[in-house]
């Protein structure tokens, strides 16, 4: 597939701010509304409410935990960090997500692709001057191409939902922990102690995270050498990491180049989290800017 990459206008248009529509909704300083309940009407992240889409949730979690091991991701990391699966573009894959749902997402059934605009353009209201940023809000989650039949077709548990180390003990604050107990990991004394194979202060790129779209889009950014600042690429692989910047788990794990990214990561997660709408952004409006953006911190053509 050709991409005509067209000179897009940098003006940013100026929106009438929302009018947060519950006492309980609230306001970020750059006028993005955190709304207080999610399209099934239900609190954000909430894992505990009674639904059909809750119950497909807990099983979810349920799988993703017996299976994922300090082996199983070595053995991952080892195969996808190849990168010899396909060559596109970034906005080739953008597109290619329009075929995925994501099962673990208690707050959203919508393409994939929505998700990831409406967190960029939401970003981009608010931080107009960090385009890198807004770019890494529209990649954030194309790792989760895992689950395409061109590259492997695997189960969602191994693609998707709350990431944490491996190698060490599973932190009570990670969602559903009740299932670790059925991980083989949870009863090896290698791996089941706080620090288990790693030091402190050891820094996260040294720590072997739970496999899926995060660590995968985080080794291919990473392998074709994208300009991102180290931040973004922070972003790309720990957004889904959080027992860390939710509840402030395996801090001790952290170095201080950790500490200062942790600090976007903050900034990033409320957009991708409270971003989630059922409002479609118009994919063909702002297209040119992100093809920009993809031009100035990314190759033309990717190894996935």
């Amino acid at each position: 597939m050709t991409i005509l990459i067209h000179q897009p206008d940098f003006g940013i248009e100026v929106e009438e701010k929302k009018v947060p529509n519950s006492e309980k909704d609230l306001v970020l300083d750059g006028g993005f509304v955190l709304p207080h309940a999610n399209s099934f009407g239900h609190n954000f992240r909430d894992y505990d409410a009674e639904s059909e889409r809750q119950q497909g949730v807990e099983t979810f979690y349920k799988t993703q935990h017996i299976h994922q091991t300090y082996d199983f991701v070595k053995k991952m990391r080892g195969e996808y960090g190849k990168l010899d699966k396909v060559e596109m573009s970034l906005w080739e894959c953008c597109e290619l997500l329009n075929n995925v749902v994501d099962e673990s997402d208690p707050d959203l059934d919508e393409p994939q692709i929505q998700h990831l605009l409406q967190t960029a353009e939401a970003i981009r209201r608010d931080y107009p001057n960090e385009d890198w940023l807004h770019l890494t809000g529209l990649i954030h989650d194309l790792g989760k191409v895992l689950l395409l039949p061109s590259f492997g077709e695997l189960p969602q548990w191994a693609v998707v939902g709350d990431t944490f180390p491996v190698g060490c003990a599973f932190d009570e604050s990670i969602v559903h922990h009740k299932y670790f107990n059925e991980n083989p990991d949870y009863s090896n004394h290698a791996y089941n102690t706080k620090l288990g194979v790693y030091e402190k202060g050891c820094g996260l790129d040294k720590v072997s995270m739970s496999w899926g779209h995060d660590d995968y889009m985080y080794l291919v950014a990473k392998e074709n050498k994208s300009t991102l600042p180290s931040a973004g690429l922070f972003i790309i692989r720990y957004h889904s990491f959080y027992a860390l910047h939710k509840s402030g788990a395996y801090k001790h794990l952290m170095n201080e180049e950790d500490e200062e990214n942790l600090k976007w990561l903050h900034v990033f997660n409320k957009y991708d989290l409270y971003s989630k709408s059922k409002v479609r952004v118009d994919v063909e409006k702002v297209k040119p800017y992100y093809l920009s953006l993809i031009q100035k911190y990314f190759p033309e053509k990717l190894r996935w």
